[in-house]
C-alpha cells in the first residue's frame, strides 16, 4: 500500500495553483508557468526537444503540449485534475 502525497511539501504558490486546478467550474486564468512549477514540485516535468513536456506524477507519465498563450485551456485543466487525483493530490 502506498501513502498519498502530502501537499504540505508544496509551497503556498503551489497550493494556490492546485486549488485553481480543482476549482469548479474550471478556472480560465491558470498560468502555465505556475502549473509547470507545481508539476515539478509534485513529480517531474521535463521539456523535451520536440517542445512537449514529459510529466511524471506517481506511476503516470503524460506528454503535454504547452499552451500557446500564458494560460492553460479547459481541456488541460481536466487532464491535470485527473493526473493529480490519480497521484493522490487534492486541494487543501
Amino acid at each position: 500500500m502506498t501513502s498519498q502525497p502530502e501537499p504540505e511539501h508544496l509551497n503556498n504558490r503551489h497550493r494556490d495553483t492546485l486549488r485553481q486546478i480543482f476549482q469548479h467550474p474550471t478556472s480560465h486564468n491558470i498560468e502555465w508557468h505556475a502549473v509547470l512549477s507545481l508539476l515539478e514540485a509534485a513529480g517531474s516535468a521535463t521539456v523535451r526537444h520536440d517542445g512537449k513536456v514529459a510529466v511524471k506524477l506517481g506511476s503516470e507519465l503524460e506528454f503535454l503540449d504547452p499552451p500557446t498563450g500564458k494560460d492553460v485551456d479547459a481541456q488541460m485543466v481536466v487532464d491535470l485534475r485527473r493526473m493529480l487525483s490519480n497521484a493522490g493530490y487534492e486541494p487543501s
